[in-house]
């Protein structure tokens, strides 16, 4: 049976390269990053290196760069450092991943802070100009939106809300997870405070990310144990996974041009090939100011034969999401098309494609035919 990977949003295969350095390191590289003798130098310079990589990758002080398991933890250390930095009030939308709109929903439960939500539009664009009046209240605010929609690809413009954020002396975090490997960042360029990393989105390990914390803002450790990371994380460090980080993000970087330009052209024809063979399918979102990776379609059938079409999805060969990965096993809908569609549309059945460099046009011109025939049979 022939398979096709259009899931990319919710993770990617990992890069050759990065499984054969990794290896490399497990192998080789096994002392403990704290210890004082050579096996444990050894790890820690492969640890700094990678620090200092991914800090000259985005312009910024190896010292702002803090290894953690992926972005979930890093969205939630940021975010309930807040409370120490005596944040009162925290700006987001109902359409953040659930690592960020959980823990300030909490947040807010339990009394700790104000919670705002911006309004947004039907393509997932958040109103700035809300964001500016509410920012006109006298309160330590921290902003918190992601760069790019996960379910939708909606990106919104960091640098334009950094400067919002910073004009009105609030504080401002971006869960840029669906960003990195896969547009550049100058964050010298941005007035920005915080932003989060997974690497298994960019085809490295599972397991690992960093946040981004500028040398002005202090974070608090989530995890209290040793001195590791600045006293930030407790536990030894996993010197092969920072190190499959450090080679995934470069993997990524070295061809970003040719990469974007490759997976844009799948993405149109994907599109283009189900639009052709399959009548009133609706974009959700905005295609062309959306991720070049992600696209989530509509179609004109009842929600009803979900299970049946991701069956038969399923039988074809074919992964993709009716979803979020972090939301798959709940009967609840997306809480994101939730916010953006009508209750009509919501009836409807939504599903997620996802691409990536290592797919191929042979697989995107199966995957739309498979489509088109599994749809003709419901």
């Amino acid at each position: 049976m022939k398979k096709v990977y259009l899931d990319n949003a919710a993770t990617t295969q990992l890069n050759q390269k990065v499984v054969d350095e990794m290896t490399s390191v497990l192998a080789n590289s096994y002392g403990n990053p704290s210890s004082t003798h050579s096996f444990g130098r050894d790890s820690k310079t492969i640890i700094e290196l990678s620090r200092k990589f991914i800090a000259n990758t985005f312009n910024v002080k190896p010292k702002e760069i803090f290894f953690t398991s992926g972005g979930t933890e890093s969205n939630n250390m940021i975010i309930k450092s807040c409370i120490e930095h005596g944040v009162e009030r925290i700006i987001t939308t109902k359409i953040e991943h659930k690592a960020v709109l959980n823990p300030v929903l909490n947040l807010s439960h339990d009394k700790k802070v104000e919670l705002e939500f911006l309004n947004i539009d039907h393509e997932g664009n958040p109103d700035l100009n809300q964001l500016e009046s509410l920012l006109l209240k006298p309160k330590k605010t921290l902003v918190s939106l992601m760069h790019i929609n996960n379910e939708i690809g909606t990106m919104i413009d960091l640098k334009k809300i950094g400067s919002i954020c910073h004009s009105h002396n609030a504080m401002f975090h971006s869960d840029t997870v669906q960003t990195i490997g896969h547009f550049p960042l100058d964050l010298s360029l941005i007035n920005i405070d915080f932003i989060t990393c997974s690497a298994h989105k960019f085809h490295g390990p599972k397991g690992v990310g960093f946040a981004y914390i500028h040398e002005k803002n202090k974070a608090y450790p989530l995890i209290i144990g040793g001195e590791q990371e600045r006293g930030l994380r407790g536990g030894t460090e996993s010197t092969h996974n920072i190190h499959g980080l450090k080679i995934a993000l470069d993997e990524a970087y070295k061809n970003l041009l040719d990469d974007q330009k490759k997976v844009k052209s799948l993405k149109e024809l994907f599109l283009k090939r189900v639009l052709k063979s399959v009548e009133n399918v609706q974009v959700n979102g905005n295609f062309n100011e959306s991720s070049y990776t992600i696209l989530n379609l509509r179609f004109p059938i009842s929600k009803e034969k979900k299970d049946l079409i991701n069956f038969k999805l399923e039988l074809a060969g074919i992964a993709c999401s009716s979803g979020s990965a972090c939301q798959s096993g709940s009967s609840e809908p997306s809480h994101v098309l939730s916010e953006i569609l009508t209750d009509e549309e919501m009836e409807k059945i939504s599903i997620r494609f996802s691409f990536s460099k290592f797919n191929s046009k042979n697989e995107i011109i199966y995957a739309a035919e498979s489509l088109k025939n599994i749809l003709s049979e419901c």
